[in-house]
């Protein structure tokens, strides 16, 4: 008898979006990334400062990229969640989906918030919109990748309940063509618990 494989998580979460939260007593709309939000996104990523592009895994500041990006949303494949606060984006959390057999079970979280809303809770708030997506897509782990240097970031998942799974060695390659190391940290999906 030959046993049916569950099929890749579609993603398609549009009832829980858009809706306005606060955060520390600032309003925030969060909603669904679609085609229209292309320029905006382009925009956003162009106003990071070089650090924060540095070990991005995508160019965000090329158009063509970012359309490469909302085609996969349309076809299920990745969800992300924008936060604007005045009209203008502030951050993103993105969830990742393989269409590989053996890693069906994992979304990868992909996450960056501007300068100017660090320390604000956003970071938090957008990966929580993230790990709610991934638990009701049937995601058992979730992954974030970075390299070695980025400290910030590590901080931050690891606060979320992030553990480190691995660290390569020269894994990755920056935008000036300089190998650093890789860090893989995991979260456990099936452990959340809403609060």
């Amino acid at each position: 008898m030959v046993k049916t494989l569950p099929k890749v998580p579609q993603l398609d979460i549009s009832q829980s979006y858009p809706r306005t939260v606060k955060l520390r007593g600032k309003s925030l709309e969060l909603r669904q990334m679609g085609p229209k939000d292309r320029d905006a996104v382009v925009a956003f990523a162009r106003s990071l400062p070089e650090e924060d592009l540095l070990f991005l895994r995508m160019d965000i500041t090329q158009p063509a990229i970012v359309d490469e990006w909302i085609a996969a949303i349309e076809q299920g494949r990745r969800f992300t969640v924008l936060a604007q606060r005045d009209g203008a984006l502030a951050g993103y959390g993105s969830l990742n989906c393989q269409n590989l057999t053996w890693s069906r079970h994992l979304g990868e979280i992909r996450m960056i918030v501007d300068a100017s809303s660090r320390g604000s809770g956003l970071g938090a708030l957008l990966a929580q919109e993230v790990f709610s997506v991934a638990r009701d897509s049937g995601l058992t782990k979730i992954v974030a990748q970075m390299a070695r240097q980025q400290e910030g970031a590590r901080r931050v998942f690891h606060k979320l309940g992030f553990t480190v799974e691995s660290m390569l060695a020269d894994w990755v390659i920056d935008r000036d063509g300089q190998t650093h190391d890789l860090v893989i940290m995991s979260y456990d999906v099936t452990g959340l618990t809403d609060s």
